[in-house]
């Protein structure tokens, strides 16, 4: 078996592993795909300006949030139908996650319900909302509170679905729809496809709940549109229904930042949703330092990560940790549960090599001055909005 060394290599086996069409879905990005590369193309324009003649013999990749230690400065981000990479996707993520020492955030589009995570999770459990109803958010938000999840994640990026081409030429979707075409490619990944046969077809575990019975939820989960009306008008009332942490994802720009955490956030998960909404967004790296220096909560940071190295230079640029997700997902869709464990171990090894590298004893100690001035990109804020507007 060949010996995988970095997350690209878990890519490689998980492409070898998956039908073209679930792949491209896992892969695939909004529209021309620029921004799916940008994410990464920022991350390859930030140097480090390394420190000499420190004492780097112990170093410590830990970081603390909301007041509990992490292993890395590492979440495993939310992410959706997890189970058509491999069975049970979310309960290996969740438990790998546990293991590790981090937390592990579940989506809305999970295929393995919020009760079901929480009761096979080793460690500590986010919950990520898509608002599709209001009705049925509060139903969701009230599952994960009883269900003892301890941070509330609501995404804001999704008033309307991206354009994800290689979905739209695929035809995915769940369920599957079986043409001549797929069920070849099924044949050419037997490992994946007799995992189906013995799993059954993946479902979105949290709207096949008996909670969901009138005829307007189930005309939302249908279409499975997002709720476009919710604003920040609304945020309050999310913030009233959910007593412990509550971040916003899908930011983009400080003054959204300070105007989330006026409203009560305790703090903002930079995103451009995996360059899988809008093609041209800016990237999440661009704006974390300008966002980071604005507020005085923790900034949170996802899209393009790849290398202990990128968490590095998020961290040093103000980051409190970053959110994984295309990382860990090839290390699932390559061994499952174990290909996760190797994913999060080699960036954990990549972090500790990176601090003693540029002369930084602690992940905790990390800050702009390890990164050149001229290899960062900046954004500066411009044109903020009033607060109160």
């Amino acid at each position: 078996m060949k010996k995988l060394v970095n997350v690209a290599d878990y890519r490689a086996c998980a492409k070898a592993r998956l039908p073209r069409m679930v792949f491209d879905y896992l892969e695939g990005g909004a529209e021309d795909e620029i921004g799916l590369r940008h994410n990464r193309d920022v991350f390859r324009e930030v140097r480090f300006q390394p420190r000499r003649l420190v004492d780097v013999s112990n170093r410590s990749t830990q970081v603390s949030v909301f007041g509990k230690k992490l292993t890395a400065p590492l979440v495993i981000g939310p992410t959706g139908l997890n189970g058509i990479l491999w069975p049970k996707g979310d309960h290996a993520l969740a438990r790998a996650a546990g293991n590790f020492g981090i937390p592990f955030a579940l989506s809305t589009a999970s295929t393995s319900s919020i009760e079901e995570v929480a009761k096979i999770a080793t460690g500590e459990l986010w919950f990520q909302l898509y608002v599709v109803h209001r009705k049925l958010a509060e139903l969701l938000v009230k599952r994960a509170l009883s269900a003892g999840y301890t941070t509330l994640i609501l995404t804001t990026d999704v008033s309307v679905n991206g354009k994800r081409e290689r979905d739209l030429r695929n035809g995915f979707g769940l369920p599957m729809r079986y043409s001549v075409k797929t069920m070849v490619d099924g044949m050419l990944h037997p490992r994946w496809s007799l995992d189906l046969v013995r799993e059954g077809m993946p479902q979105l575990a949290n709207f096949a709940s008996q909670d969901v019975q009138d005829t307007e939820l189930q005309a939302a989960l249908m279409s499975r549109q997002m709720d476009a009306s919710f604003s920040w008008d609304d945020l309050k009332w999310l913030r009233d229904l959910w007593p412990h942490t509550l971040l916003i994802k899908g930011i983009s720009r400080a003054d959204d930042a300070r105007r989330c955490l006026a409203l009560g956030a305790d703090g903002v998960i930079l995103s451009n949703h995996g360059g899988r909404q809008l093609d041209s967004a800016v990237a999440p790296l661009e704006v974390l330092e300008a966002t980071a220096a604005s507020v005085s909560a923790p900034v949170f940071i996802d899209s393009g990560i790849r290398r202990g190295s990128d968490v590095v230079k998020a961290v040093a640029l103000g980051a409190r940790a970053v959110l994984l997700g295309r990382a860990t997902l090839y290390g699932l869709a390559a061994r499952g549960e174990a290909g996760v464990d190797a994913v999060l171990a080699l960036l954990k090894s990549e972090i500790d090599t990176t601090l003693a590298q540029i002369g930084c004893p602690s992940a905790s100690q990390l800050n702009r001055d390890f990164i050149w001035n001229r290899g960062h990109r900046h954004v500066d804020d411009l044109n903020p909005v009033s607060e109160s507007a």
